[in-house]
């Protein structure tokens, strides 16, 4: 044994495997030295936030790129109709007049079409613009994992888009019932650091 740990005895494996075995820890070098935590890899505050579009409650389209010079709330969450979506929808829909007296705009995103997002929003009442990407262009924008590996279903994480059109805050791990508050929050600190 060395400092790089215990040497494999080629001697006693097939001809086979000694012939793969280079290949075999080539292609594993990459997925050992990822990172693991979603995290690392979402964009990062500072970066100019992607465009989205999102329909309101009377099904005008509203872009994210309207809302320059306000704050705005990207998140994205698993799928409508489901137990933490469905909380985290309503926290939201809860807190909504405080959104609007703040001037911040949610929109909430998930991989369902928009024949989904009808229903959800009708079933509790949402009046935010949510936003249907079936495709995933933009969880992959957002660079937003899937909830686990080849899932066609994001993750639940939440992007605050300052008045600049960029990423302010990020909230990779959320818990549904107080992402609504912890946003508020995070509004009121950076308006209070610009004072």
């Amino acid at each position: 044994m060395d400092s790089l740990g215990p040497q494999i005895q080629t001697s006693r494996m097939s001809p086979t495997l000694r012939t793969a075995l280079p290949l075999l820890v080539t292609l594993a070098i990459p997925v050992l030295a990822t990172p693991a935590q979603a995290d690392d890899v979402l964009l990062p505050v500072g970066a100019a936030a992607p465009d989205v579009t999102g329909k309101d409650v009377t099904g005008v389209a509203m872009k994210l790129s309207a809302q320059k010079g306000k704050f705005a709330v990207v998140y994205f969450y698993p799928k409508d109709e489901t137990l933490g979506c469905t909380k985290e929808a309503c926290a939201f829909r809860d807190a909504f007049d405080k959104f609007v007296n703040a001037g911040i705009t949610i929109f909430a995103v998930s991989r369902d079409p928009e024949s989904s997002h009808v229903s959800f929003r009708e079933h509790y009442h949402l009046q935010f613009p949510m936003v249907a990407d079936p495709s995933g262009a933009v969880q992959r924008a957002y660079r937003v994992p899937p909830i686990k590996a080849g899932a066609e279903v994001t993750a639940r994480v939440t992007f605050l888009v300052g008045p600049d059109g960029k990423i302010a805050r990020v909230w990779p791990k959320v818990d549904p019932v107080v992402s609504a508050r912890e946003v508020l929050d995070a509004v009121a600190e950076i308006q209070a650091k610009r004072k």
